[in-house]
C-alpha cells in the first residue's frame, strides 16, 4: 500500500490529458464525418454501397500498425501529400497532436459510420415521408427527423468512438510518436512501464491512477540521449527520423 501511495504522489496527468483532449477531437471528427458518410451510403445504389461499406470499416479491420504505416506514408515530409501541406500551409502531421488526432480519428471512425448507418435503416420511412409532405427541406428533415430518431444508436456509436480514440495506440504511434507531454498517451505510457518491468504502475494506470515516470528514469534510454525530445518516436515515410 506505501508502494501505491508513493506512486501516486508522483501523478503526472499530460498522458491523460493528451489522451482526453484527442479522444474528444477524434469523436467529434467522426460523428460528423460518420453521419455524414452513412447518409450517403445509404442513398447509394447497391453496387456503390457495398464498395463504400468496405472501404469506410477497413480501419477497424486492418492493424492499427498497419493503418498507421499507410498515414505515416502519406503525410511524411518526404512523401508529396506531407511535402505539400508542409511547404503550402505550414502544417506538419507526423510527430504533432495533429497526427493524434487524425491517427485516432481514421481507427475510431468505422465504429461511429457503422453505428450510424445501422441506426438511420432503423428508421420509419414513413417519417420521413411526412416530413416532406410538410414541405421540411431535405437538411431540416435530416437534423430534426432522422437524427432525433436514430437517437439511440447514435449515442451509443459515440460512446464507442470515444473509447476507441482514447485507447488508441498502434496507428498514433507510428504517426504521431511518443514525445513526453506532446504526443505521448495512455495507452503508450503502460506500454512503456511494462518494458521498464514496473507492472506496479501499470496497473495503476491501467486502473485509471495515471502516472508518467520520467524518460529515463528506468531501463536503458541510451538510445534517446542523440533525441532527448523523443521517447518512442516514429521514423519518417523512408525509414530516417522526420525533423
Amino acid at each position: 500500500m506505501d508502494a501505491v501511495v508513493e506512486i501516486l504522489k508522483g501523478l503526472d496527468y499530460s498522458p491523460l490529458y493528451v489522451s482526453l483532449k484527442t479522444g474528444i477531437v477524434a469523436t467529434i471528427f467522426s460523428f460528423f464525418l460518420g453521419l455524414f458518410a452513412a447518409r450517403r451510403v445509404i442513398k447509394a445504389g447497391p453496387k456503390v454501397k457495398a464498395i463504400a461499406d468496405g472501404i469506410l470499416t477497413l480501419p477497424m479491420v486492418l492493424p492499427p500498425t498497419a493503418a498507421g504505416f499507410f498515414l505515416l506514408l502519406l503525410f511524411s515530409r518526404r512523401r508529396p501529400f506531407g511535402i505539400l501541406l508542409y511547404e503550402q500551409f505550414g502544417i506538419k502531421v507526423v510527430q504533432t497532436w495533429a497526427g493524434c488526432i487524425i491517427a485516432a480519428t481514421v481507427i475510431a471512425f468505422p465504429l461511429m459510420y457503422r453505428n450510424a448507418r445501422a441506426a438511420f435503416e432503423q428508421i420509419d420511412v414513413n417519417l420521413i415521408h411526412a416530413a416532406r409532405t410538410l414541405g421540411m427541406p431535405e437538411y431540416k428533415i435530416f437534423w430534426k427527423v432522422a437524427v432525433p430518431s436514430a437517437g439511440p444508436g447514435l449515442v451509443a456509436g459515440t460512446i464507442l468512438t470515444f473509447a476507441r480514440a482514447l485507447g488508441e495506440y498502434g496507428a498514433t504511434s507510428m504517426l504521431a510518436g511518443n514525445i513526453p507531454g506532446k504526443t505521448g498517451t495512455i495507452s503508450q505510457r503502460i506500454a512503456m512501464v511494462i518494458q521498464d518491468g514496473n507492472y506496479l504502475t501499470a496497473g495503476i494506470w491501467v486502473a485509471g491512477c495515471i502516472r508518467t515516470d520520467r524518460p529515463y528514469e528506468s531501463g536503458d534510454r541510451s538510445e534517446y540521449e542523440e533525441y532527448p525530445e523523443m521517447v518512442g518516436g516514429t521514423t519518417d515515410g523512408d525509414g530516417s527520423k522526420d525533423t
